[in-house]
């Protein structure tokens, strides 16, 4: 019974992929995924989607905020590509120094229990805050970005953190891709991984954004690598071609 209902379940996911969307349809659904997230208040973002390429636009007032919506626009099929114009503006009480700001960044990152302790450099300039230095988890960079998104007084996050990993393991090709292949949203996809040296490649097509962005984090798990380059093609009408 259980393999017969996840058998209907994957029908009506892929079913759903082969339906072609026009641009006022994947507007609609674009608005309603942000109007699913608790955190936004839809009136805030403006959509607008041609062709594929959805562009979000408005005014909020915390940062966390514009990337909840550009997530959510993200994982919706048929989003090609997406061009983020949102703009964080404050309430006048939040508004605070860039030294302020790096004060709490400083102790946000501290707070953190997956982000090493003094490796993180922070630079702030206008309410922008740049995060540098080595770490040798990807985890760790994204756990670091994670600790600053929704601080009061922040307007935009770079992520200058490299990564250097500290195990010295030869990475596995396979292992990537038994990696991949274990993921219910990535599985089935088109995707070709190489290796040479600490760096992983992956080449392919995948049917969303949000596809791309999960195969990378899947692969960035992989001990030993330094970097990634994800250069999956969103090809959502291929899909339609068959």
């Amino acid at each position: 019974m259980r393999n017969e209902l996840c058998k209907v379940v994957k029908f009506h996911l892929q079913l759903n992929i082969y339906i072609m969307k026009n641009n006022e349809e994947l507007q609609a659904d674009v608005q309603n995924a942000i109007k699913w997230e608790p955190l936004l208040n839809a009136a805030e973002i403006g959509v607008t989607a041609k062709d594929g390429v959805v562009s979000l636009t408005g005014v909020v007032d915390i940062y966390a905020k514009k990337l909840e919506a550009e997530n959510a626009a993200k994982k919706v099929i048929g989003v090609k590509a997406l061009v983020e114009n949102i703009e964080v503006k404050f309430p006048n009480s939040w508004t605070k120094t860039n030294a302020e700001i790096a004060n709490e960044v400083l102790a946000a990152l501290k707070s953190y229990w997956s982000v090493p302790k003094d490796k993180v450099t922070v630079k702030v300039e206008d309410g922008w805050v740049t995060l540098s230095g080595e770490l040798p988890w990807n985890y760790e960079k994204e756990a670091a970005q994670t600790a600053v998104n929704y601080l009061k007084g922040v307007k935009g996050v770079t992520n200058d953190i490299t990564i250097k990993s500290d195990t010295h393991d030869m990475i596995e090709k396979k292992d990537v891709e038994n990696a991949l292949g274990r993921s219910f949203i990535v599985h089935e996809s088109d995707i070709r991984v190489s290796v040479s040296g600490t760096t992983v490649t992956l080449t392919g097509k995948v049917d969303s954004l949000y596809q791309k962005e999960e195969a990378g984090r899947i692969a960035w798990k992989t001990p030993g690598i330094w970097s990634i380059k994800n250069e999956l093609a969103v090809n959502y009408r291929d899909a339609f071609s068959n």
